[in-house]
């Protein structure tokens, strides 16, 4: 072939390239542009951007701009969005076996809780919801929710009685509390720190950040790490989109959604050692649960697990198990 002809297929095919229109994915976030989710998200959008040299692309948009966490799921699953990234909590109501993954004391550490989502069990999870036209693609890490309260220093069950602990208008979060012993208080957030402050209840519970940010810490000075509940959070892409995919670029966004979720836990971590460092700053008393201590409390509550579980006693008894 003429050198010259060589040269102009060769010009022609990289204008091609590089002409060629990038898919664009949107993905939703309700969380504001600096949390840790959303640093996941972006990082998960600059590894496909980079993995495809440009031609696939996801646009983040965070703070709820596509709409309330529940409202950008369903847009996912009729396709109007092409991923969103979400707590489990408004999953189970499209399978109920996702309520397995948010029982109270399940995990015994994060790493324990990441061994299990990254595993087989974690994979099965993923695409639950195929079904209804998601798949999973990556784990995030939200941290754990904990016990604080204006009264005193909380180490065992027992200390919890008769407390009034506000919680999420949620039957599972209400018979954790009253397993506990405590009096469960309907609350909306916002109310929280008033309702502390005056006495109308004497704790709550949610993760460091949230402790911290909401500035909780001013009127509820003790904090325990008894990380009752842990609830992951998944990127979900609609699968018929995932499907139209070429194969090089379906592996690009497992890939880097795998990627992006080792990162995002980090971020989680350093957000949560931050929050840590203020409270205590602020005046809070951190109390950290031996393993005997936690033992305790996991005791309390297990019977809720047949309520909550009960098609699913095997996928419990795995997770327990898996080391």
């Amino acid at each position: 072939m003429n050198k010259y002809l060589k040269l102009f297929i060769t010009m022609l095919f990289l204008s091609v390239v590089s002409f060629a229109k990038p898919i664009v994915l949107k993905l939703a976030d309700n969380h504001a542009e600096d949390y840790p989710t959303v640093m996941g998200d972006k990082e998960f959008a600059r590894l496909v951007d980079e993995k495809s040299n440009g031609q696939l692309k996801i646009e983040v948009y965070h703070g709820g701009q596509l709409g309330s966490e529940e409202t950008a799921i369903e847009q996912v699953q009729f396709g109007a969005i092409d991923l969103v990234r979400t707590s489990l909590t408004p999953l189970a109501k499209y399978n109920d076996k996702f309520n397995v993954l948010m029982l109270p004391y399940l995990y015994s550490s994060t790493d324990h809780m990441f061994k299990v989502l990254d595993g087989e069990i974690g994979d099965d999870f993923k695409s639950a919801l195929v079904k209804n036209n998601m798949l999973g693609i990556s784990w995030f890490d939200s941290g754990a929710r904990n016990f604080y309260n204006t009264k005193k220093e909380i180490k065992k069950v027992s200390d919890l009685k008769g407390m009034k602990i506000r919680v999420q208008d949620s039957e599972l979060m209400m018979d954790l509390i009253s397993a506990l012993g405590a009096s469960p208080t309907p609350m909306a957030f916002g109310e929280v720190y008033g309702a502390l402050q005056t006495g109308v209840i004497d704790g709550a519970e949610n993760n460091a950040p949230s402790y911290d940010s909401t500035s909780h810490f001013e009127v509820a000075k003790f904090y325990t790490e008894d990380a009752h509940i842990r609830i992951p959070e998944m990127i979900l892409i609609n699968n018929k989109k995932f499907n139209s995919l070429s194969e090089k670029n379906k592996k690009i966004i497992i890939e880097s959604g795998k990627e992006a979720a080792i990162k995002q836990r980090e971020f989680w971590a350093e957000r949560e050692q931050k929050s840590i460092e203020k409270v205590v700053n602020g005046g809070a008393k951190i109390t950290k649960l031996s393993d005997d201590e936690k033992k305790d409390f996991q005791n309390a509550v297990e019977k809720l697990y047949p309520k909550f579980a009960k098609n699913y006693l095997d996928i419990v008894k795995k997770i327990k198990e898996t080391k």
